[in-house]
């Protein structure tokens, strides 16, 4: 089996794998990391929304043989040692904000909206309604007014 190698919440994981097998399958089954979780597994409810390179993809939809050795996978898990921190600024405003209900979209969510946040900061700006209403994580919950004022607590500490 060939190996795959790349960065994972900032260490170098080496795994044999196929290289067609999907991101996803590599973080959870063989890697042992669950924050990303399965959804759709075709790029739509982005459940499992994690970064690549700190921008958000998701893994249900790359193959582990499109990933590079020098790149670096953040998952839920990762996030807070982005910022030195126990939790990221996004994770203790979801707490504040008392966004979860069942949580299952929740890691998600979080890795959605830091990348936006940094995304705007990149263009020198705040995040506007039109900013929140294109992200497209699924919620089952429908807790999408506490998530957005989430966001915008996160932002302001971010």
């Amino acid at each position: 089996m060939p190996k795959q190698t790349f960065r994972l919440n900032g260490r170098t994981v080496t795994v044999d794998v196929h290289p067609d097998v999907r991101v996803l399958w590599v973080l959870r089954d063989l890697l042992g990391v669950t924050g990303p979780k399965y959804g759709c597994g075709i790029n739509v409810c982005k459940a499992c929304t994690s970064h690549v390179n700190g921008k958000a993809f998701n893994p249900c939809s790359v193959r582990v043989g499109d990933l590079s050795p020098s790149d670096e996978v953040t998952t839920i898990e990762g996030l807070p040692a982005t910022v030195g921190a126990a939790l990221h600024p996004m994770q203790q405003a979801w707490l504040d904000r008392d966004v979860a209900q069942c949580g299952y979209c929740q890691p998600g969510q979080i890795m959605a909206a830091v990348a936006l946040v940094r995304k705007v900061r990149r263009e020198s700006r705040s995040i506007t309604d039109a900013d929140l209403d294109a992200i497209r994580n699924i919620c089952r919950c429908g807790t999408y007014t506490r998530i957005r004022e989430a966001i915008a607590q996160g932002e302001r500490a971010m």
